[in-house]
């Protein structure tokens, strides 16, 4: 949800530069121009797993520039997950988090969303891949930016012939990392991996960095195109791409006029005492 609000404050920031811009080279003639706010979006994050406890749909919405940043949740929305066969009703366990502890995904089959809020209807499908095996968590150092970060690395095998797109979720000392990690495997297919957490602060703070006697969490997670390409977009647009006038939305794989995904994915952590 931080990362989607980020796309809009972006664009308000630089629309308001433009501005500037135009105050500062008329400054003989009065302006009169008001920023109109943002309309207003449904962002909806789903997510269904190969592990039980982990079909979840977030259902929440963005807010103008003038709100707060608390998270506008949404409640009261129908929301159901098929797999082609079975239709999964989730339940509202928490405002705007809607959950069902009995789905728990396949490998190799598609599932299908549906949330329904009033009366709109946002849909959107994913392909759960196949897993691929996280076989070793461990930190490596690496000299940048004048002195030496640790980095969380992950070793596994891509398997041959077949695309595969891969997430990466960090969390130190159980606190989950905003940075995003999306991969595929156009340059690597087939070939052994050791795939390194470039984790860099947005402060010079050394106390946030990674460091002997903390606790690091990897989460590895297969997604198909769809996901990846979304997760990909969404980097691109909070790291800033040079090619853009201005931040875009990410590439969603909802219909309708919703941010967010739907994610099929399969799921595997391993965890670290950092020596």
């Amino acid at each position: 949800m931080r990362h989607i609000l980020s796309f809009w404050y972006k664009i308000y920031r630089k629309l308001m530069i433009i501005l500037g811009f135009i105050s500062f080279i008329s400054c003989e003639k009065e302006i009169d121009m008001q920023l109109d706010g943002v309309p207003k979006k449904y962002v909806i994050e789903g997510m269904v797993t190969d592990q039980s406890g982990g079909c979840q749909v977030l259902i929440s919405q963005t807010k103008d520039f003038n709100e707060d940043n608390a998270r506008q949740t949404i409640s009261n929305a129908l929301v159901t997950i098929s797999d082609g066969t079975d239709a999964f009703d989730l339940l509202e366990t928490a405002p705007g988090t809607y959950t069902n502890s009995d789905l728990v995904g396949l490998p190799g089959k598609t599932y299908h969303l549906s949330v329904k809020i009033d009366s709109e209807e946002y849909t959107a499908q994913s392909t759960m891949p196949e897993v691929v095996k996280m076989d070793s968590l461990y930190i490596s150092e690496e000299f940048l930016f004048d002195q030496t970060e640790k980095l969380a690395t992950i070793d596994f095998l891509d398997p041959a012939g077949i695309l595969n797109y891969y997430r990466f979720v960090l969390y130190v000392n159980n606190e989950k990392k905003k940075q995003i990690f999306a991969f595929n495997d156009d340059l690597t297919d087939g070939n052994p991996n050791a795939v390194r957490l470039y984790y860099f602060t947005e402060e010079e703070d050394d106390e946030d960095r990674i460091k002997s006697g903390d606790l690091v969490r990897v989460e590895m997670l297969t997604t198909d195109a769809s996901v990846y390409k979304y997760f990909f977009s969404l980097n691109n647009g909070a790291t800033g791409d040079n090619n853009a006038a201005a931040p875009a939305n990410p590439v969603s794989n909802l219909t309708g006029d919703a941010l967010g995904y739907f994610s099929a994915h399969t799921f595997q952590y391993k965890e670290i005492k950092v020596p």
